[in-house]
């Protein structure tokens, strides 16, 4: 009988890069317009203005590549390590390996017999994935992936801070301020809502919570510009 493949494609196979891709956007618009607005509060010229916030794509970009890189590097030398401890506990202790996968079964409610039996045939089969996927909780679908990550959340944040900065080019001098706030706002709630969706979350929620926050981030900056510029 020939075997079934499975057909349904769940969320979180989506969780490395997703997660990457999201911050990056919502970073990239949140940081980059609330530069702009910070800085056209102090009543910058339009020169300057712009100098300031593609300078801030940039430095925002490499920023979150290296810090994606390093954090999910870090997450990838763990678990290799603990891979490769698992690989000598099975080579030098193969039958205390099998009782332990063996309790984990028993554990999520398998009775001792059939327990038993199905270690023993994942063992046979691939004991090092068995043990990985089972007892260390990693499999390929959550494995980090650091490479992916960095561009990932490169990409989508210069996308995300392109936006304002184009945004601030193209408004009159007077109204840069509320022409980047409100087109910032507005794509970020539709960056929560579609980035809720992907993940299979309410839409309403996650624009709501990145709307909230973005705006929270933009007066302050706003409010920093204004006294600051006004002082200077």
């Amino acid at each position: 009988m020939p075997r079934t493949v499975h057909p349904e494609r769940h969320f979180t196979e989506r969780i490395g890069w997703l997660r990457a891709a999201v911050l990056g956007a919502n970073d990239g618009i949140v940081s980059t317009a609330a530069l702009l607005v910070g800085v056209a509060a102090a009543g910058t010229a339009r020169d300057a203005l712009l100098v300031a916030g593609l300078a801030g794509l940039v430095a925002g970009a490499m920023s979150m590549a290296a810090g994606e890189y390093i954090s999910v590097s870090s997450q990838a030398d763990t678990e290799r390590a603990d891979m490769a401890r698992e690989r000598g506990e099975l080579a030098q202790d193969p039958e205390g390996e099998l009782r332990e996968l063996t309790g984990i079964y028993e554990a999520r409610g398998l009775d001792a017999e059939l327990a038993r039996r199905v270690a023993e045939q994942l063992t046979a089969h691939d004991a090092l994935s068995a043990h990985a996927r089972d007892e260390l909780g990693i499999s390929a679908v959550l494995s980090a992936r650091p490479v992916q990550a960095a561009l990932a959340s490169a990409a989508t944040f210069a996308v995300g801070a392109a936006l304002p900065l184009v945004v601030a080019l193209l408004s009159p001098s007077g109204l840069v301020i509320g022409a980047v706030t409100a087109s910032s706002l507005l794509s970020l709630a539709a960056l929560g809502a579609v980035a809720a969706s992907a993940g299979g979350a309410g839409r309403w929620r996650g624009a709501a919570r990145v709307t909230f926050w973005s705006a929270l981030a933009l007066g302050m900056t706003a409010l920093v510009g204004r006294v600051f510029g006004a002082s200077v």
